[in-house]
């Protein structure tokens, strides 16, 4: 099940327009994005806070992690290496961390600003195994680069 990405990114851009706020873009993706992807039943950012250390930033679902540092986890990994991690099963996934028991796959993606600064990743997490795929990858690279290009 795959989004329609076309209307996604169509209505972030509208939404995003004009706002260079980090927070600001971040909690308008989530949300569009949670109740745009039918199999991501936690979508969130973690935010670049210090040297090396990541914590939660705007999110919807239940609960997620508070602090989770480069060297640990999914999302550790994406922020460490600046690459995309496409988990289809986390229990395959050395030193995942287990933020929610419900977890089955992950889709994390570090974020980063025309600069090329980092400003975080963005982890979308299923309860259903290989629930994300690289057309996720692919378009939400798109939406990304486009959202965050000016973001402070």
């Amino acid at each position: 099940m795959t989004p329609d990405y076309s209307e996604l990114a169509r209505s972030i851009a509208a939404l995003c327009a004009g706002e260079t706020d980090t927070v600001a873009l971040m909690a308008t993706v989530v949300c569009e994005l949670h109740h745009g992807h039918p199999l991501s039943d936690w979508t969130g950012f973690y935010r670049v806070t210090g040297p090396e250390l990541l914590k939660i930033g705007p999110y919807q679902g239940g609960h997620g992690c508070l602090v989770i540092p480069f060297s640990r986890g999914v999302c550790g990994a994406a922020a460490r290496t600046g690459e995309v991690q496409l988990v289809p099963d986390v229990e395959a996934f050395p030193d995942h961390i287990a933020c929610s028991s419900t977890t089955r796959s992950e889709l994390v993606m570090p974020v980063r600003n025309g600069a090329g600064r980092l400003l975080g990743v963005l982890d979308l997490g299923s309860n259903t195994e290989a629930a994300f795929t690289e057309t996720d990858v692919r378009h939400l690279t798109t939406i990304l680069e486009d959202v965050f290009r000016h973001a402070e």
